[in-house]
């Protein structure tokens, strides 16, 4: 009989795929690339028209060759690596490495690691797409000019190992740009004011909200307006000037892409984005389940795409009918447009077998995994039924000028949220016991003011970051993880509460790619780039034109960073404070971490202590120096450098000018100043220090 072998990139692959194949196919993992740039060079040579340099992975040269002696085996290698530019450029290395001829191997690719999925796969299996690798090529390839040039200029310049990547200075400047909004934001105040009316014979008291007069909205901005606004009304009838009855529907959520799971999942289970690809990645590739073997739970995780198969959509719909009714049936399928930004090359993130609940794999799971895959099988199933539909009531209230609005609605029929419910779904709709006629006068019980301010943007999460990439077009679903991962562990940024946060040594690298690269951390050039690298893997655009015009660009702007760049490099500040070992005095030095102090004689002597910076301003509460400190992950704060003695701390930098309404301390917002004081909130304009 023939032999076969079939290659993929994990173990745990392998294990999965050989249950769906005979005896004579034998399937083993190459453990991920086996090629690649080398590490201690750029590995492409501009003077070459950008040939790449590719050598052998350290340790990968024992697997290679026993994947040798067993291709001399078989009469024919598959090469079925992940279904994307990534798994594409794999398998291509696979083959360059493996030295297979024309005709020895064949590639095969398949959303999902089921026994039809494999079977089909190598009925249709075909050439390696060079296009596909061509893409992930020069992707590969102007990633490594970029971070090769740019590295060490900021070794040089900020004298610590340093690096810059196209994606990820990119994302850190949009991290960036929302850190400098939140700190010249100065809320702004208002109030809503809320009617408590009854009706005879009814306990619960209807809540109404104040709209403004018959015409326009009033917004009140003062309590001063509100309280002229309750005399107005004192005394007036409040009268039911309109009802109206309707019905809405809450449309069934899409089945997951690669951002949204990574988004929910954050949202939901708390999941880092790299945590949720990792566990995702054993569900795609397969797990024992007692009673069915090893299997792979989910399709491919690294998708843009909402489209579902005939296949799977029959599946779900016979699994709804017998479940919960034919009525909760979906009767059409919903899906996203294909924007400009979607590649569209896979289905959604779905389960393979729509009939295995989370209840029947349970006991088979970590408990991470079931989590994670019970978000997926409701998410795609819910897709699949019918929109949930709300009986609605709006009743307008008119009290003399002025009209007071109230809203209730009432669930008729669940559709989807009898399996998954997010965060909006679970929104409590307003309701009322009662019955009102058009006409009716109803009793006011309380009118009740309530003071807000306006909020800043929101710290972005790693859930809203990736969204932001996504609908900016920037990297794509397989390159979110890694960038957010990147970005943390060089410490650029810090995750407190869900929350990043900017560390000093960010706003300092990405002030440095501004002002030297503004193009390569540009929005528009990243999204521009992605568009190229698309045209890369139709065929309508060569990937050495891609790089052959990227290369000169970036070469002439590290020309010019290396020229210019000289007047910003970071000296030794020598401080007054000595050495506690030598006597030497201390000098500022820059590290990983932000600034410390250390002595000059370094190597003889390596004294060093923390650096309290101050700024100027004297506590409040004790009068000693205000100091920024930074918390273990990196965020800045200021407090007093008298703590832990003394207790002032705030997250905003704080001026010596005092509120003029209160007394409290003034916070610097932007060229505002505002009071730390939550309930006095007063904004006056910076008075330049002299």
């Amino acid at each position: 009989m023939p032999k076969y072998l079939v290659i993929v990139e994990s173990p745990a692959k392998a294990k999965t795929i050989k249950k769906f194949l005979g005896s004579n196919y034998e399937v083993l993992a190459s453990n991920g690339h086996v090629r690649d740039l080398p590490k201690s060079q750029m590995g492409v040579d501009p003077s070459q028209d950008f040939e790449p340099k590719y050598i052998t992975i350290r340790g990968k040269g024992e697997l290679l060759a026993k994947l040798r002696k067993e291709t001399k085996k078989a009469d024919k290698v598959y090469l079925a690596t992940d279904p994307d530019r990534e798994g594409e450029a794999i398998s291509w290395h696979l083959s360059q490495a493996l030295k297979l001829e024309e005709g020895q191997y064949a590639r095969i690719s398949f959303n999902e690691i089921t026994k039809n999925a494999i079977k089909a796969s190598i009925k249709s299996a075909r050439s390696i797409d060079m296009n596909l690798v061509d893409s992930q090529q020069a992707r590969r390839i102007m990633d490594r000019m970029l971070g090769y040039s740019i590295s060490p200029l900021l070794w040089a310049k900020v004298k610590r190992g340093l690096s810059a990547g196209r994606v990820q200075s990119v994302a850190l400047r949009i991290i960036c740009d929302r850190e400098e909004e939140i700190g010249a934001f100065v809320p702004e105040e208002y109030w809503t004011l809320e009617a408590s009316l009854t009706k005879k014979g009814t306990k619960k008291p209807l809540l109404a909200q104040f709209y403004g007069e018959a015409k326009s909205r009033i917004q009140i901005s003062s309590k001063e307006e509100l309280e002229r606004i309750k005399q107005e009304l004192a005394g007036e009838r409040f009268v039911v000037e309109e009802i109206k009855k309707g019905e809405r529907t809450r449309k069934a959520p899409l089945p997951f892409t690669t951002s949204t799971l990574q988004q929910e999942a954050s949202k939901v289970l708390n999941f880092s984005t790299q945590k949720t690809m990792r566990i995702a990645q054993q569900l795609y590739e397969g797990i024992d389940v007692k009673g069915h073997g090893t299997i792979g739970l989910i399709s491919y995780l690294r998708t843009d795409s909402t489209r579902i198969s005939e296949e799977a959509a029959a599946a779900a719909k016979t699994f709804i009918e017998a479940s919960y009714g034919k009525e909760y049936v979906a009767s059409g399928s919903q899906s996203q447009g294909k924007g400009k930004n979607i590649q569209d090359a896979h289905e959604a993130i779905r389960p393979t077998y729509s009939d295995m609940t989370p209840a029947k794999v349970k006991d088979s799971l970590a408990r991470d995994q079931f989590r994670l895959y019970q978000l997926i099988w409701k998410r795609f199933i819910a897709s699949r039924m019918q929109p949930a539909r709300y009986e609605t009531t709006s009743i307008r209230i008119a009290a003399g000028k002025y009209r007071f609005t109230s809203a209730a609605s009432k669930l008729l029929f669940s559709g989807f949220m009898t399996v998954y419910m997010s965060d909006e779904d679970k929104i409590e709709e307003g309701s009322w016991n009662g019955t009102l006629k058009q006409g009716e006068e109803v009793t006011l019980a309380e009118l009740s003011g309530q003071q807000h301010f306006t909020q800043p943007p929101a710290h972005f999460t790693e859930a809203s970051l990736v969204r932001v990439l996504e609908e900016q077009g920037i990297g794509r679903p397989s390159t979110y993880a890694p960038t957010i991962t990147t970005i943390l562990a060089r410490r650029y940024v810090a995750k407190e509460n869900k929350n990043l946060f900017v560390t000093e040594l960010g706003e300092v690298v990405n002030n440095i790619m501004k002002e030297a690269f503004p193009v390569i951390v540009d929005v528009n050039f990243t999204v521009n780039l992605e568009s190229l690298l698309d045209g890369v893997e139709s065929g309508d655009v060569s990937w050495k034109t891609v790089v052959r015009n990227f290369y000169p660009d970036l070469e002439e702007a590290v020309k010019r960073a290396n020229e210019e760049l000289e007047k910003i490099q970071i000296q030794d500040e020598v401080t007054d404070v000595p050495c506690e070992v030598c006597g030497r005095k201390l000098v500022i030095k820059y590290g990983p971490h932000g600034k410390f102090l250390a002595c000059p004689g370094f190597p003889e002597c390596r004294f060093t202590k923390p650096y309290l910076e101050k700024i100027g301003v004297t506590c409040p509460n004790c009068g000693k120096e205000v100091v920024i400190r930074k918390t273990q992950k990196g965020r800045r704060y200021f407090s007093c450098e008298n703590s832990p003695e003394c207790d002032f701390m705030t997250w905003q930098k704080p001026s010596n000018q005092k509120c003029p309404k209160c007394g409290d301390i003034l916070l610097e917002k932007g060229n505002k100043l505002v009071c730390r004081n939550e309930t006095c909130k007063e904004v006056v304009e910076k008075k330049e220090e002299v």
